[in-house]
């Protein structure tokens, strides 16, 4: 039998890790409900946007990758001084032949470019063939036109899904970021006052 004292037993968890795992559902909630007053208080003002899920390129230069042509549309690929300096206000929009609301939206695109306005499309992780067929039945607004198969140039953009689309100044700097299919009413509403600004 030995004499020596039976050790002691080691703590659970340290008191201040313990006290952080308590406070850590109330910091949670106050986080949400923080949000969500925020959402009221705008809801109210009128300045909640429910798609405006904001955008690090606004007030910076478009990003310029590298893009191949779609293949089987006869369309100039987007050239880098096309975003770079249009010498206009340019619309760049991000769209798929499999986006269900790039249907929805492709009539607005159709009337600003009967317009005039240069309207500039990425086909986002699509299929050439099917893009082409897009285009043959419902019409082709774009200027230009760029492949982004992989995704890399949505990535620079900060795409979350199609459709999107971006306003551009005449020197290429990101002005207006829309993320959803563009309607009459965004056109009057937001469209159509940011062109006439930035002219």
């Amino acid at each position: 039998m030995s004499d020596q004292p039976a050790p002691a037993p080691k703590p659970n968890a340290p008191a201040l890790g313990r006290r952080a795992l308590y406070l850590l559902p109330l910091g949670l909630a106050a986080a949400g409900g923080a949000g969500f007053w925020a959402m009221l208080r705008g809801m109210g003002d009128g300045s909640y946007n429910p798609r405006g899920v904001p955008s690090a390129l606004v007030g910076r230069a478009a990003p310029r990758v590298e893009m191949g042509a779609v293949e089987g549309v006869p369309l100039p690929v987007i050239a880098p001084e096309q975003l770079a300096a249009p010498g206009r206000p340019v619309l760049v929009n991000f769209w798929a032949s499999w986006c269900v609301p790039c249907v929805l939206e492709h009539p607005q695109l159709m009337a600003l470019s009967r317009r005039g306005v240069p309207v500039l499309g990425i086909n986002y992780k699509d299929k050439p063939e099917d893009a082409a067929r897009f285009l043959t039945r419902h019409g082709t607004p774009f200027a230009a036109l760029a492949a982004d198969a992989s995704g890399r140039a949505g990535i620079e953009w900060g795409v979350y899904g199609v459709p999107e689309t971006y306003l551009l100044d005449a020197g290429g700097i990101v002005r207006w970021r829309y993320a959803g299919p563009l309607t009459p009413d965004t056109l009057a509403a937001e469209v159509d006052p940011l062109l006439r600004r930035y002219a």
